[in-house]
């Protein structure tokens, strides 16, 4: 069996380092002094002097960090609201409802961004930073409703229903019991969320005000005059805050779960 395995673990470690191989390369270059990526030209920290002098990106930067933190806290609190109001509700169109609930991660990313466009247009609602958050918001609440969901399908629903037994109300019984067990899932979710709308380009462009530019969109803009290594030194820095998000976030779940275990 040990033989057998041998291979496998192979086969694994070339995929992962193959898949990695370009984020290693991102981090070399963002050290390089040449202004070709195709050339080394020496150790240098010019490209992060560059980027913390270009104002653009920073502001560019900015807005997509409140954007992916709004959607994504928009998103935890409805997909939330929504799960449990799902578990309490018997309807014959509780199905039906939760497959539309589910469309904004089945539909095209173009067609989803012209239908907001056309939206926010009928009502009057001016482009800017508000439409671009209630338009990522809605293609967040799938990934964290799904995941929450999921929580509370595996919920042991008995510690409710003792803490019912002992007086406590609906609501308390949710800050104290649901809200804790569900809360490893629904971090998990924003992260996930967060993610998906940080990186969002296609319906950002449909969305988005004249004055108002997101980090995906400033990078897209630019390929058509050529990148330089001043991108790959900000990669390389929210490489670094997405490892220690997730050093954060791992502690936070581990934590839950030793409180839940205590309950």
């Amino acid at each position: 069996m040990k033989s057998l395995k041998k291979p496998s673990h192979w086969f694994l470690a070339i995929v992962t380092f193959i898949l990695y191989i370009p984020i290693i390369v991102v981090v070399v270059y963002s050290f390089n002094a040449s202004k070709l990526s195709s050339v080394w030209d020496g150790f240098s920290l010019t490209w992060y002097q560059t980027l913390f002098h270009d104002s653009e990106m920073f502001e560019a930067l900015k807005n997509s960090l409140i954007v992916a933190l709004s959607a994504s806290i928009n998103a935890a609190i409805i997909s939330t609201l929504a799960a449990y109001g799902f578990t309490k509700i018997k309807l014959r169109s509780k199905s039906t409802m939760e497959l539309i609930s589910m469309l904004p991660i089945m539909i095209p990313e173009i067609i989803l961004g012209i239908v907001f466009m056309t939206f926010f247009s009928l009502i009057g609602l001016p482009f800017g930073m508000t439409t671009l958050i209630i338009a990522h918001t809605t293609f967040c609440i799938p990934y964290i409703y799904m995941l929450v969901k999921a929580r509370f399908v595996g919920m042991d629903s008995s510690l409710i229903d003792a803490a019912k037994d002992l007086g406590a109300s609906e609501s308390r019984a949710f800050f104290d019991i649901t809200l804790p067990l569900l809360f490893p899932a629904i971090i998990s979710g924003m992260l996930l969320s967060f993610a998906m709308s940080f990186d969002d380009v296609i319906i950002s462009i449909f969305v988005t005000g004249i004055n108002i530019n997101t980090l995906p969109m400033k990078i897209y803009t630019q390929i058509k005059t050529g990148v330089t290594p001043e991108i790959n030194a900000l990669c390389t820095l929210m490489l670094l805050i997405t490892i220690v998000i997730m050093i954060l976030a791992k502690r936070i779940h581990h934590h839950s779960n030793k409180k839940i275990k205590n309950i």
